[in-house]
């Protein structure tokens, strides 16, 4: 879930006779557990078993992964299908999951076939003892899209049990950020514009106790005779989202739930997006192309974090 992403973490002031290497070998331990728990790129990972398992009994799972996948099945619920970690056969299909890509656009049997394996209906999650089912064996799960949330969370929870108030946790562009910085000022954060050529900096924006995630189609892709494919796929037509929505960024106090939503909305677009973000009051930045360039919106609980707006 968290594999080749490389992470940030920036501490302003240590509590008692903490070190900073202790600190990171902390962290390292952390992180690799969550990849054993959660990453489809290890075969020997408690998701690589589960969904090679063609079991549709109760498989015992740790209470993290656990924790994870029942936030999961809240937020596909909440946003009825959009989010779905279930929707990995398809990411795979397309060529976007562990196994090299081919770069090409899948037959629309293939498609067809593995959007029959697709609904996180048929995943059920208990928490006590914690376990997992699936209502069909070959059921396969990706948390690619909430794990490195819930990792960045982790960190940062470890952090606040040490009694560590000023931090900013980053890993693989997924935040959480609380107190001041070095100079006794908010954290201040760079949204991209979702360029494909060099970095450049949209806005600016500043966090005080709260994660960020921002999901878009301008890094990972394919083109195929002149037409991008995005890794962002709608599980609702099996294929990569053809609209206009570049990138979305969700602010939210849980960076896990950041994570899978900001994937939710940019799977629903900009104007079902948006709306959707408005009517659950969400804090989400929508950047889309226009005609004559890029244009952005914020709903109203996200405008707060605005440099601007506070200066």
């Amino acid at each position: 879930c968290i594999r080749d992403s490389s992470y940030t973490v920036k501490l302003v002031e240590l509590a008692g006779e903490l070190e900073p290497a202790e600190i990171q070998a902390e962290i390292d331990v952390i992180l690799e557990n969550i990849n054993r728990q959660m990453s489809t790129y290890l075969d020997d990972s408690e998701l690589s078993r589960f969904n090679r398992s063609a079991s549709t009994d109760w498989t015992d799972v740790s209470p993290q992964l656990a924790e994870v996948l029942k936030q999961a099945q809240q937020l596909s619920a909440l946003t009825n299908g959009a989010f779905d970690v279930t929707v990995g056969p398809l990411v795979n299909v397309w060529g976007f999951g562990p196994a090299p890509g081919e770069d090409e656009m899948p037959a629309e049997q293939t498609i067809r076939d593995a959007m029959g394996r697709v609904g996180y209906q048929a995943l059920q999650v208990r928490g006590s003892p914690p376990a997992v089912r699936k209502d069909r064996p070959d059921l396969y799960v990706d948390l690619s899209a909430i794990a490195q949330g819930y990792a960045v969370d982790a960190v940062a929870d470890y952090l606040q049990a040490l009694a560590v108030d000023d931090y900013m946790v980053e890993i693989g562009g997924e935040i959480r950020a609380r107190g001041r910085n070095a100079r006794d000022t908010l954290w201040r954060i760079a949204i991209e514009k979702p360029s494909t050529g060099s970095r450049v900096l949209h806005t600016i924006i500043e966090l005080d106790d709260v994660g960020i995630a921002t999901s878009g189609d301008y890094r990972n892709y394919f083109e195929q005779a002149g037409r991008r494919y995005s890794h962002t796929i709608d599980p609702a037509t099996g294929r990569p989202v053809t609209h206009r929505l570049a990138s979305v960024t969700v602010a939210d106090p849980s960076a896990m739930r950041a994570d899978a939503l900001a994937t939710a909305l940019m799977v629903l677009g900009p104007e079902a997006g948006y709306r959707f973000a408005e009517k659950h009051e969400l804090a989400a930045f929508f950047i889309v192309k226009g005609e004559d360039g890029f244009y952005d919106r914020a709903t109203p609980p996200f405008r707060r974090y605005f440099v601007s707006e506070r200066d």
